[in-house]
C-alpha cells in the first residue's frame, strides 16, 4: 500500500545549486551528447522534451547529459528572459548580471572534455522557408529548423561536419511528419559574418571552442505542446543515432503517447513527511502543515519548482502552475511512530507514516499513545483526536479533498503541538 517515490534530485548533479545537470552515463565511453533546454522560458517544447528524455529514456551505450531547465526562473514566468535574453550573454556577461552564475556554469559544462556535441532546444516563430511564402512561411522564420552557425569546424574532429549532420537529421525527420507543412530545413546563420546577435549565443560559444553545436527549433505555430515535443524528440533521436548512442524509451513516439506523458505531473515531497500526487490535484490546497522556514521540496518531475508568493507556495511543472499551497505553520518532530495501525474495510493493517492507502467502504485509525489524528474533511464538533472513528467517503466534505474527483483525503498525525506526517486515503 505504500507508494515509492523516486526523486530526480537524487539523480542530479548540481553546480553551485544553479544548474540541474542530469547524467545518463555508461562507463565504457567518453562520447557524450549534451542537451540544453529552457534557455528561453517561453519555449516549452524544448524543456518538456528534455524532461521526457530524463524520465522516459534509458541510455544503453555512450552518454547523455541533460540540462532541462537552464533558465528556470524565466520558465515559471513563461517569459523569454526575466533578466534579459540569456542566449545573448555567452560572449560577455557583466559582473552583477543575475544570469552570470548560470551562464558561467553552463560554459564550464560545455567545455568539459567529455562533451562531444551540444544541442540547444528552442521553439521559434513561424515555419522556415528559403523563399518567402507569406508572414508565417519565410526566410526570417526560425520554426522547424536545424540551426547551425557555420558549415564545418576548422579542427578535425568527430561530428565537425555541421552542415552534413544537420542535413541528415532534417531529411530523416521529414520522413515522419505529422503534416506536410511541418517540414524541417537547415538554417545556417553564418554567424561569424552575418549575425551579430548570434555571436553572443550558446551554440556560437560552443563552436568557437571547437564543440559541435546545433539548435533544434520547433515552431511556436504548431497546434499544441505535444507536437512540439514530438519533433524535438524525433530530432534528438536522430542526433543520438549519428553519435551511435543507443537508447530505449518506454513509450511509442507519437503525439498521443506524448500527450499522455505531458499530463503526468509526478509527485512532490515536502520535508520527508508529506507526499502529494500532482496529477489531478486541486488548484489550491489549504492548511498544509509545514515549517515557517527551511522547508525542503523535492519533485519526481525534472521541471518541478516551488515559488513563494504572498504567503502561498506556488507549485509549477515547467511553465504550468499546477496548484498553490496555503500553509499552516507547525514545528516538526522526529519522535513519531514509523508504523501506524489502521482498520481498512474491516481488516487491521500497519502502514508506514507517509503511505497512500485505498479504501472501498471505510477506515479507522487505531488510537496510539501520544499521537493525535486529524482527518481533513471530517467535521463533527467536539473531536480533538479523530482516532477510533470509522470514516467513509460520505463522512467527508468534498471541499477538503486533495483531488478534483473528490476521492483523495489527508490523514494527519501530530504529537502534542508538533506535526509528524501525512497519509493519503484514496476511496475507490
Amino acid at each position: 500500500m505504500k507508494l515509492i517515490f523516486i526523486f530526480f534530485l537524487l539523480l542530479t548533479s548540481f553546480l553551485n545549486a544553479k544548474i540541474q545537470l542530469v547524467k545518463k552515463e555508461n562507463s565504457d565511453s567518453n562520447t557524450t551528447l549534451l542537451v540544453v533546454a529552457g534557455i528561453h522560458g517561453n519555449e516549452p517544447g524544448g524543456y518538456f522534451a528534455a524532461s521526457i528524455l530524463i524520465s522516459n529514456y534509458t541510455i544503453v551505450s555512450k552518454n547523455l547529459w541533460i540540462v532541462p531547465n537552464l533558465n528556470s526562473e524565466s520558465i515559471v514566468k513563461n517569459r523569454r528572459g526575466i533578466h534579459g535574453d540569456m542566449n545573448r550573454k555567452f560572449a560577455y556577461v557583466k559582473d552583477g548580471d543575475k544570469d552570470k552564475e548560470i551562464v558561467d556554469e553552463i560554459k564550464e559544462v560545455i567545455l568539459s572534455p567529455k562533451v562531444s556535441l551540444v544541442l540547444n532546444l528552442h521553439d521559434g516563430h513561424g515555419f522556415y522557408r528559403k523563399k518567402n511564402q507569406g508572414s508565417i512561411f519565410n526566410p526570417n522564420a526560425w520554426g522547424q529548423t536545424c540551426v547551425i552557425d557555420q558549415c564545418d569546424l576548422k579542427t578535425e574532429q568527430d561530428f565537425g561536419n555541421l552542415n552534413d549532420i544537420a542535413i541528415k537529421v532534417k531529411n530523416n525527420v521529414n520522413k515522419k511528419l505529422l503534416q506536410q507543412h511541418h517540414s524541417f530545413d537547415v538554417k545556417n546563420t553564418n554567424t561569424k559574418y552575418d549575425d551579430e546577435a548570434m555571436q553572443l549565443s550558446l551554440t556560437y560559444f560552443s563552436v568557437t571552442n571547437n564543440k559541435p553545436a546545433f539548435a533544434i527549433e520547433t515552431s511556436k505555430n504548431l497546434k499544441n505542446l505535444s507536437q512540439k515535443v514530438f519533433y524535438q524528440l524525433l530530432a534528438i533521436e536522430e542526433y543520438m543515432k549519428i553519435m551511435d548512442i543507443k537508447y530505449k524509451r518506454n513509450f511509442k513516439l507519437d503525439e498521443k503517447e506524448i500527450a499522455k506523458i505531458l499530463n503526468k505531473c509526478g509527485n512532490l515531497g515536502i520535508n520527508g513527511n508529506i507526499f502529494l500526487n500532482l496529477t489531478d490535484i486541486k488548484k489550491s490546497l489549504s492548511y498544509i502543515p509545514i515549517e515557517l522556514k527551511s522547508n525542503e521540496f523535492k519533485f519526481s518531475h525534472p521541471l518541478g519548482k516551488v515559488q513563494k508568493n504572498r504567503g502561498k507556495y506556488l507549485v509549477f511543472i515547467g511553465n504550468k502552475q499546477i496548484t498553490q499551497l496555503k500553509p499552516q505553520y507547525f514545528n516538526l518532530t522526529d519522535h513519531c511512530q514509523d508504523k501506524l495501525n489502521f482498520v481498512i474495510d474491516g481488516k487491521e493493517i500497519s502502514l508506514s507514516n507517509t503511505s497512500d492507502f485505498y479504501v472501498t467502504a471505510d477506515f479507522k485509525v487505531i488510537k496510539s499513545k501520544g499521537q493525535r489524528v486529524n482527518i481533513i474533511g471530517y467535521q463533527p464538533k467536539g473531536h480533538i483526536d479523530e482516532s477510533n472513528i470509522s470514516i467513509s467517503l460520505e463522512n467527508l466534505n468534498k471541499n477538503y479533498s486533495v483531488d478534483t474527483n473528490h476521492k483523495v483525503y489527508r490523514v494527519e498525525f501530530y504529537k502534542k503541538e508538533k506535526f509528524c506526517s501525512m497519509l493519503m486515503v484514496h476511496f475507490k
